[in-house]
């Protein structure tokens, strides 16, 4: 019997593949077919022993395969297999593209269901102890992403910048010196920064600064794409920051 076409998206989480939910787990456990992201790690294709796995991926400057052929192949996994779970790093509903595939989807009448995953935005600083918001320091956070869809930097980095709020820019490296332009524009030459590359897996790297600094540190750590960008008051509290009081002359 034809099984009935279903999509499920998955958010992985931001790479420690124990860092999924359990619900997210069981979607991989009855899943037909597998289409799944450079950022996911392969252990979670463990959990999926009987479904069809195909590498769908994309990264910065290395584009595998575009958007609309992805959405192509989710439709025809789906009419043909059954149940196609789509699993995104992070969450599928920030920066993931997740709402145009299900949108995709839809139109053919397919059944559509999100999980949520750890963003990268929230989980990664989370893992370094440094909070986005914290009574008396700030009360908000802005996600943003580094790149639009036009290629240059979005507008609301100044309108971030003029705030007191914690930023977190996501795919936003290879944009960090006019970053750093527009908080030095701001007044906020101090204002402390991290950057993470490959958070929560083995291989994570960290350079902690300030804006004066941080484009020094991340050339000297030897960062490269994909990271997150923190910056705001919040990042002091990090443990690891401590240990940079003296050299940023922060004490």
């Amino acid at each position: 019997m034809k099984k009935q076409p279903q999509l499920t998206l998955v958010g992985a989480g931001p790479g420690d593949p124990d860092l999924i939910s359990i619900k997210g787990l069981n979607a991989l456990k009855a899943a037909d077919v597998v289409l799944y992201d450079a950022l996911v790690s392969p252990e979670l294709l463990a959990h999926a022993p009987n479904a069809l796995t195909v590498f769908v991926g994309k990264r910065a400057g290395h584009h595998e395969m575009p958007q609309q052929e992805i959405n192509r192949l989710i439709v025809e996994y789906a009419l043909q297999y059954g149940h196609v779970v789509r699993l995104k790093g992070g969450d599928p509903f920030v920066f993931g593209r997740g709402h145009e595939e299900i949108e995709h989807a839809g139109k053919f009448g397919i059944a559509t269901e999100v999980i949520p995953g750890i963003s990268s935005a929230t989980g990664i600083p989370g893992l370094h102890k440094i909070p986005l918001t914290r009574r008396g320091v700030t009360e908000s956070f802005w996600v943003i992403t580094g790149t639009t869809l036009e290629g240059t930097l979005s507008g609301d980095v100044e309108h971030a910048a003029r705030s007191h709020a914690t930023v977190v820019i996501l795919m936003g490296l290879s944009r960090l010196t006019e970053i750093v332009q527009v908080f030095k524009d701001a007044g906020k030459s101090q204002l402390p920064v991290a950057v993470i590359q490959n958070g929560s897996l083995p291989d994570e790297k960290t350079a902690l600064g300030t804006i004066e600094t941080i484009e020094s540190e991340v050339k000297e750590k030897g960062l490269k794409a994909p990271a997150v960008i923190i910056i705001g008051e919040v990042v002091k509290l990090a443990p690891e920051f401590n240990l940079l009081k003296e050299k940023l002359y922060l004490i």
